[in-house]
C-alpha cells in the first residue's frame, strides 16, 4: 500500500479547477522479485488527504476518485504491468509479474488521482526496482481457472491467501508462491450477463518446488480427458477442498514442468556501429527543374488510336456499300428453272390475294333486312347496325315477325310434310330465292 507522506500542499486555483502541487512527488520505492506476482493497491482514503481542505457540500468522504497510471515519459504502462479499478468508489490495483529481462531497470510509474466531484488532481511517483532471486522461478508451475471470481476479488490478500492455502494442502510443496493473475477477459473471454451474479473468471498461476501431486494429475487420465472433450465435468478427488470457496474448471488446468521445456532461442543480428558504409559522394538533384514538352506524348496518345479507328471505318464502309451484289447479279447467278419456279409461286400468291378481295360472303340473317312480299315493305333487322354481335351466333332465329313464308318440309319417316318458316330477304335489292329452293329440294 502507499504510505502516508507528510507534505505541504500548495493549491493553485483556476476558476473551479484545482491542481495540487505537492512535495509528495517524492518517489516511493518498491522491490518486487522477478517471477513473483506483484500487487500494489492505490487507496482512495490516502489520496483524499492529499486534496486541500475547504468547505464542501455533501458527503466529502465519498467523492468519486479515479486513477491514471503510466510509465514516466510514455502514455501507457509497461507490458507486464496491468491496472484495474472497477468503480470510482473502489480502490485501484496495479498488478503483474515482472520477468528476468526487467531486472536492474528501475521502472517509474506516474500515478495521477482525479477527484471527479471537485476536479482536483494529485500526482505521485512509484519506482519499481525488480530484483533477481535464485529461488525463482520455481520448477513446477500450475495454472488454475477459477470461474466464480473477478480479478480484483482475487487480488485481495486474504482471498489469494485462502487459495494458496488450498493449493498447498493438495500439492504439499515446501515453497509455494503466486506467479501471475490474469483476467479471463484478457484471454479472449466474454463479459458475462448481469444475471445470477455471474463472474468474469480469472486465471491464477502458482509455482512450487516439488512435482505435481497425484490429485492434480488426475485431469490427465484418459477418462477425464474424454469427459472434457464431451464438455462434462471431470472427476477430481481433491475438488472438494476448493469447492467451498473456489469453483475450478479442471478441464482448463495447465501443468508445466519448466525443466522439460525446450528453450527456443531467437538469434538476433549483432548491432552495428551506427555508421553507414561508404557509397561515394551524394549528389542531390538540381534545384531548378527543366520544363518538359508533353505535345509529342499527346500526339502519340491521341493521333495513333484515331488513325486506326479511321482506317477501320473506311474498310467497313467499303465492305457495306461498295461490295453489295444487287438483284441483277443475284438473278444472273441463279439457274433459270429456279427463277421460273419462284416466279410462278409469286404469281399464284398475287392471284389468290386478288380473288379473296372479290368473293361474296352471305350475311347472317340477323343482320339482313326482311322483305314483305305482300306489301313490298322492307322490315329492318332485329338488331341495329351498332348492336354488339361478337358473342352471338351468326344464324339467329327471328320470331314474332308478321311477314313470314311457310314452306312445307318432308319428314324423314313418311310422306307427310311439315311447314318450315323462312323470311324473304333481299341482298342489294335482289330477292334471295336460293334459300327457299334449297329447302324445297330436301
Amino acid at each position: 500500500m502507499i504510505s502516508t507522506m507528510s507534505a505541504a500542499a500548495v493549491a493553485v486555483w483556476l476558476g473551479t479547477v484545482v491542481t495540487i502541487l505537492s512535495r509528495s512527488h517524492a518517489d516511493r520505492n518498491v522491490y518486487p522479485s522477478a517471477g513473483v506476482l506483484f500487487v500494489h493497491v492505490l487507496e482512495r482514503e490516502y489520496f483524499k488527504g492529499e486534496f486541500p481542505p475547504y468547505p464542501k457540500s455533501g458527503d466529502a468522504s465519498n467523492d468519486p476518485i479515479t486513477f491514471n497510471t503510466n510509465l514516466m515519459g510514455y502514455p501507457d504502462r509497461p507490458g507486464w504491468l496491468r491496472y484495474i479499478q472497477r468503480t470510482p468508489h473502489s480502490d485501484g490495483v496495479l498488478y503483474g509479474s515482472p520477468t528476468a529481462e526487467h531486472v536492474g531497470k528501475p521502472t517509474v510509474i506516474e500515478i495521477t488521482a482525479y477527484n471527479r466531484r471537485t476536479f482536483e488532481t494529485a500526482r505521485h511517483n512509484l519506482v519499481i526496482n525488480i530484483m533477481a532471486t535464485e529461488e525463482f522461478p520455481l520448477s513446477y508451475q500450475a495454472e488454475f481457472y477459477i470461474k466464480n471470481m473477478n480479478v480484483e476479488e482475487m487480488l485481495a490478500s486474504e482471498v489469494l491467501g485462502d487459495f494458496l492455502g488450498a493449493v498447498k494442502n493438495v500439492w504439499q510443496p515446501e515453497r509455494l508462491n503466486a506467479i501471475n493473475i490474469t483476467s479471463a477477459l484478457d484471454r479472449g473471454g466474454r463479459v458475462p450477463l448481469p444475471i445470477n451474479n455471474l463472474k468474469e473468471g480469472v486465471y491464477v498461476m502458482v509455482g512450487a518446488d516439488v512435482a505435481f501431486s497425484s490429485c492434480l494429475r488426475e485431469v490427465e487420465s484418459p477418462h477425464n480427458q474424454l469427459r472434457c472433450s464431451q464438455e462434462m465435468e471431470p472427476v477430481i478427488s481433491c475438488d472438494k477442498k476448493f469447492r467451498a470457496q473456489f469453483h475450478i474448471d479442471w478441464c482448463k488446468i495447465s501443468l508445466v514442468d519448466i525443466n522439460k521445456v525446450v528453450p527456443v532461442y531467437i538469434t538476433r543480428p549483432d548491432p552495428g556501429t551506427g555508421i553507414l558504409p561508404e557509397f561515394g559522394e551524394y549528389n542531390p538533384p538540381s534545384e531548378s527543374l527543366k520544363s518538359r514538352d508533353y505535345f509529342s506524348d499527346f500526339i502519340i496518345t491521341l493521333a495513333v488510336p484515331s488513325a486506326v479507328a479511321l482506317v477501320l471505318f473506311f474498310i467497313l464502309g467499303y465492305t457495306m456499300c461498295c461490295r453489295r451484289e444487287g438483284v441483277e447479279k443475284r438473278n444472273m447467278q441463279t439457274p433459270d428453272i429456279q427463277l421460273v419456279h419462284h416466279s410462278s409461286i409469286q404469281k399464284s400468291t398475287k392471284e389468290l390475294r386478288s380473288m379473296s378481295k372479290n368473293r361474296e360472303i352471305s350475311w347472317p340473317l340477323s343482320t339482313l333486312p326482311v322483305f314483305n312480299p305482300l306489301s313490298g315493305e322492307v322490315v329492318p333487322p332485329i338488331h341495329p347496325d351498332n348492336y354488339e354481335t361478337t358473342s352471338m351466333p351468326l344464324m339467329q332465329t327471328q320470331t314474332n315477325l308478321q311477314n313470314q313464308i311457310t314452306i312445307p318440309q318432308q319428314r324423314p319417316s313418311g310422306d307427310n310434310y311439315v311447314m318450315s318458316t323462312f323470311r324473304r330477304l333481299e341482298v342489294n335489292g335482289i330477292p334471295e330465292e336460293r334459300k327457299v329452293a334449297e329447302a324445297l329440294n330436301l
